[in-house]
Formats: structure tokens, C-alpha cells, sequence
């Protein structure tokens, strides 16, 4: 996961929270978080990545149309991040308290 980029942790997180969302579904999401338009030579190109990390796979719905699904890697890599998120949330929480 230190290896991604911040979009490419983003991407991790919508499929995560999505069921076997195609393209053009993540993109709005994203689209949506980001509230600005996300080009499919950005979007594409980082999915390919994180399929290829082995953190996400990509399936067949028709010959035009791709899903994508976390892996069990995937989701040990998104618990890990998160634990380490929470070590300094949790800090700055209790010290902000």
C-alpha cells in the first residue's frame, strides 16, 4: 500500500465499497468525492496498476465492460492502512479532547 499513490488508495476504497462496480461507475463515485471531472487516461491507467499489484480483479460483465473486485490482499492492505491511520487519529483525538 506505501508503493500507491493517493488516487490509487482512493480507487482500493470505492471498489472496496462497492459490489463489482464497473469503470464508469468508480469514475462517478470519484467524480463525485473529488468534485471534479476524472479523465479515463487517469482513471484506466490506475486501475490497470492496482489489478496488476495484486490488490484488485478485474472481471468480464460483456465484451465492452469491466468489473473490479478487492482481493483478500487487497483488503489486508486496506485493514493495515487503516490501523496505521488510526494510530494517529486516535492520538490527535485524545490530545485535541
Amino acid at each position: 500500500m506505501h508503493d500507491l499513490t493517493g488516487f490509487q488508495r482512493d480507487l482500493l476504497y470505492t471498489i472496496a465499497g462497492l459490489d463489482e462496480p464497473h469503470g464508469l461507475a468508480i469514475k462517478a463515485d470519484l467524480e463525485e468525492y473529488y468534485e471534479n471531472e476524472i479523465h479515463h487516461g487517469r482513471l484506466y491507467p490506475n486501475l490497470d496498476e492496482i489489478v496488476a499489484k495484486g490488490l484488485v480483479e478485474k472481471g468480464e460483465l460483456d465484451q465492452r465492460t469491466n468489473y473490479y473486485t478487492i482481493t483478500a490482499r487487497g483488503h489486508r492492505e486496506l485493514e493495515a492502512r487503516r490501523e496505521w491511520e488510526d494510530e494517529y487519529v486516535d492520538e490527535l483525538l485524545a490530545d485535541s479532547a
